[in-house]
């Protein structure tokens, strides 16, 4: 079964909305589209976290879709980045669309997390959601994420559209991976680790790796 992988652009705060421009998604009067564009360095390679979706297929909601439509096909032919995202094939959960322009796309029928059960389980590469907030949360709900790239960015913006809200499916996750660029952007790979396992330092009689973690608590060291 083929791996569908999510990667995102977050906020300190959590907000995934518009990071690549003003025009980008203004709904809900979001005022600061654009709010990656100062934090790019070389170290910040896409193609690893598979925001380019190279050797993979795209896996897309609705919005994102429609952003990426509106830009990939008319930039440069020679643009690398433009160039993959074009000619890959492309899967697109809607249920108000009924017709797709953007080369080699799909429209997904009925019930999404089914129809991505049966997309998982088809034969070739990865699949890689980019963006598509609403979607990485009903697949998360339903335990269809195998891995996440998270690049967080040294902002609060205060309001937006968030990876998770409120509502979002409590699980742990395991940090594969973790790089920080030159602006202080960090690069996480997670997996999911299965249900969260609360604990307590208020035991009766501590160990002494908890007596040590009080010790520096005290002190503000942790």
């Amino acid at each position: 079964m083929r791996k569908l992988i999510a990667s995102t652009f977050v906020s300190l705060d959590g907000i995934m909305q518009a990071p690549g421009g003003p025009e980008e998604d203004p709904t809900g009067g979001f005022a600061f589209g654009g709010w990656t564009f100062n934090y790019w360095d070389e170290v910040m390679d896409i193609s690893a976290s598979g925001f380019d979706a190279k050797g993979r297929e795209l896996l897309l909601g609705r919005r994102t879709y429609e952003i990426f439509e509106a830009y990939w096909p008319y930039q440069p032919a020679d643009d690398p980045v433009a160039k993959t995202l074009n000619a890959v094939k492309k899967h697109v959960v809607s249920r108000t669309l009924k017709k797709l322009q953007w080369h080699n796309s799909t429209l997904l029928q009925g019930d999404a997390a089914t129809a991505i059960i049966a997309l998982k389980a088809q034969a070739g590469p990865d699949l890689q959601i980019i963006g598509s907030g609403n979607l990485i949360q009903t697949l998360h709900a339903e335990s269809l994420i195998d891995e996440y790239n998270v690049w967080t960015f040294p902002v609060v913006l205060g309001q937006g559209k968030r990876l998770f809200g409120e509502n979002a499916k409590p699980c742990a996750l395991h940090l594969v991976h973790s790089q920080t660029s030159s602006t202080g952007v960090v690069m996480s790979r997670y997996v999911p680790a299965g249900e969260i396992r609360p604990g307590s330092f208020a035991s009766e009689e501590p160990s002494e790796l908890e007596l040590a973690r009080r010790k520096k608590m005290a002190k503000g060291i942790w």
